[in-house]
């Protein structure tokens, strides 16, 4: 358990660091003063703790109008526009199918909750703020000059609690050791993927083999999964914008995937980060911290699909891309061709 330390004491170390270093953002700020995220977003000035009721949060942020929603990992932020319909919840999984909002959530993660007013750090128009237990950032939903004004204000009107305290954060989880391989049966894993008929049976495929996901990926065969060069993410993005390919993009974190399905057109390296700047959809991806990626190819009843994604050098996954497809039809070829391409190490 991280120790508690007072909301105006972490408020006070912040404002220091902020006059110092005006351009930090509250995460780094946060790994600069060794605290978590969550506990400075909590001393924002006017910052409104939430009732951890995340169906009611998420049925109010539906009728909010035209919002931005930002979920991230530790090297990749993924911020989407659009209106978020309303949410399905099927225990504690929870579904926002959009065209544009699109999240596939996890609310054993989602632990805490704030509304920041506008003109706080990291919040320019207000924002509302999901973390889990260890005070990380799930998810993120922003007011954008398209957001009817006051139409987050009034969502922390209803949700929220009077507690102003620091929550007790408890340490981040450390990752999960794999199974040894050989305690692997690699040929019934091999036999089981061969016969999948939905990508989204993967992850039960995984949990039956115990196996981890690059852990599968290295025991599978390569006409399954081929370890490809760590910048392939980079290729197929840059290959899509350049052939107005129609793509999906996912970012993971425990609490919540977020999904664009549709064109990248302006891309963009910056330092270490390489970016997708669109007007809608915006991707950054510290292309430093990827240690391997893969080709990998799930059979399905409509056919092989085909996906790259890559992983840091603790194996978490840090992103997915496939072809845009919608369940019943087969991938495009377009994309499956950009993918073996970039497998190839052709320029694209």
């Amino acid at each position: 358990m991280t120790e508690t330390i007072p909301v105006t004491a972490v408020a006070e170390r912040f404002a220091g660091l902020i006059a110092e270093r005006p351009s930090l953002r509250v995460r780094d700020a946060a790994d600069a003063l060794g605290v978590p995220e969550a506990a400075i977003v909590a001393g924002l000035a006017g910052a409104r703790r939430l009732r951890p009721d995340w169906r009611a949060l998420l049925e109010a942020v539906a009728g909010a109008g035209e919002v931005m929603a930002l979920t991230r990992n530790a090297h990749c932020v993924h911020e989407k526009h659009g209106t978020y319909p309303r949410p399905e919840t099927h225990g504690r999984v929870g579904l926002v199918l959009g065209q544009e909002i699109d999240l596939r959530l996890f609310l054993d993660h989602w632990a805490h909750a704030w509304f920041v007013p506008e003109g706080n750090p990291g919040s320019p128009r207000g924002s509302i703020q999901v973390f889990d237990r260890a005070g990380v950032a799930v998810h993120k939903i922003f007011a954008t000059p398209a957001t009817p004004p006051g139409a987050l204000a009034s969502i922390a009107e209803r949700l929220a609690v009077a507690d102003r305290t620091m929550p007790d954060f408890t340490d981040p989880e450390p990752p999960r050791p794999e199974r040894a391989d050989a305690a692997i049966d690699q040929a019934r894993l091999r036999s089981d993927w061969l016969a999948l008929q939905d990508t989204h049976d993967f992850v039960r495929l995984l949990r039956r083999h115990k196996a981890g996901r690059a852990q599968a990926f290295r025991l599978a065969g390569e006409d399954l999964a081929r370890r490809i060069d760590t910048l392939a993410p980079v290729a197929v993005l840059r290959g899509a914008a350049a052939e107005t390919l129609s793509i999906m993009v996912f970012v993971p974190n425990p609490g919540c995937i977020q999904i664009h399905s549709g064109p990248v057109e302006r891309v963009e390296p910056r330092g270490p980060w390489f970016n997708v700047l669109d007007s809608r959809f915006n991707l950054h991806l510290r292309t430093d911290r990827l240690a391997h990626a893969w080709l990998v190819r799930k059979p399905t009843a409509d056919g092989v699909v085909t996906s790259i994604e890559a992983f840091d050098a603790a194996d978490r996954l840090v992103l997915m891309l496939f072809g845009s497809r919608k369940p019943g039809m087969p991938e495009s070829e377009a994309w499956r061709a950009l993918a073996a391409r970039v497998a190839e190490g052709a320029p694209c």
